[in-house]
């Protein structure tokens, strides 16, 4: 029964859709072309479309003014809920080459013997797929993905926390993690993040993670956050922190207008991987 009425409400929506954007056959395409791919630079969109990167922006900017993408810099993707993350699955897949060439970098700065912290975040993962090579290194982690990959080097030490374990990304969260994390003072805190938005604030979905993110920041000695240039203008709805409780950012584009003065302001280094 459920599947019979998906159908009509799919076209029921298209429909809405078309009337919304005057039903001009290129930017339905292109609509679909985000809603297929999930994100989507604007180099992918003018080859798909076969158009130029002018009459593309041209209908992202329409698109994005009427509500259906949001704008990321360098490409879009769908309007994002303020109160629930994207899938974890999801999160592996996109932006991937990205979050390699952040993993990267982090890891070409970390010393050989310096104890850290990992947060929740696929891009923390990757980060700690890069320290395979790594002597010497104490890592503490909220992150079972980060804590499975670490054992397997035998010169790393690996300190999980405790906590309620999601299901969902196996991230460990809780006061109980909160209560852990505060019994440390390390090197490096290495964190993710969802959302950097333009007032400055940092910002996630799970008040639970948020908590433990927050403990981690006041128990480094430097804090290093990771984020793909998708996490500016993204909407989440709890802050985590401000830019100005940050040391490095890396990234992997210029952060847009207004976040190269808003890093400046704040003191923040910031490091674009290649």
């Amino acid at each position: 029964m459920g599947s019979a009425r998906a159908d009509p409400m799919r076209a029921w929506h298209r429909q809405e859709t078309e009337t919304r954007v005057n039903t001009n056959p290129r930017q339905l395409l292109l609509l679909e072309e985000v809603r297929q791919r999930k994100n989507v630079t604007i180099e992918q969109l003018a080859e798909r479309l076969g158009v130029t990167l002018q009459t593309v922006r041209r209908d992202v900017q329409r698109l994005a003014e009427q509500g259906h993408l949001m704008r990321f810099h360098g490409g879009v993707r769908l309007p994002s809920s303020t109160t629930e993350n994207i899938g974890y699955v999801q999160r592996q897949l996109l932006n991937d080459e990205a979050k390699r060439a952040i993993a990267r970098e982090v890891a070409r700065a970390i010393p050989n013997g310096c104890s850290m912290i990992l947060n929740i975040g696929t891009t923390t993962e990757a980060i700690a797929r890069e320290l395979m090579q790594h002597r010497g290194l104490r890592v503490i982690t909220n992150n079972l993905n980060v804590a499975a990959i670490l054992a397997d080097n035998p010169e790393c030490e690996v300190i999980v926390a405790g906590g309620v374990v999601r299901s969902r990304d196996h991230g460990i969260v809780g006061e109980t993690a909160v209560d852990f994390i505060r019994q440390f003072k390390v090197d490096i805190g290495v964190i993710g993040i969802s959302s950097v938005e333009q007032d400055g604030t940092l910002r996630d979905f799970d008040l639970r993670e948020v908590k433990v993110a927050q403990s981690i920041i006041a128990q480094s000695r430097e804090v290093w956050l990771a984020a793909d240039s998708s996490k500016f203008d993204r909407p989440a709805m709890i802050e985590l922190a401000r830019l100005d409780q940050i040391d490095v950012l890396y990234t992997d584009a210029e952060p847009p207008a207004p976040y190269a003065s808003l890093l400046e302001e704040a003191g923040v280094q910031c490091v674009i991987a290649a």
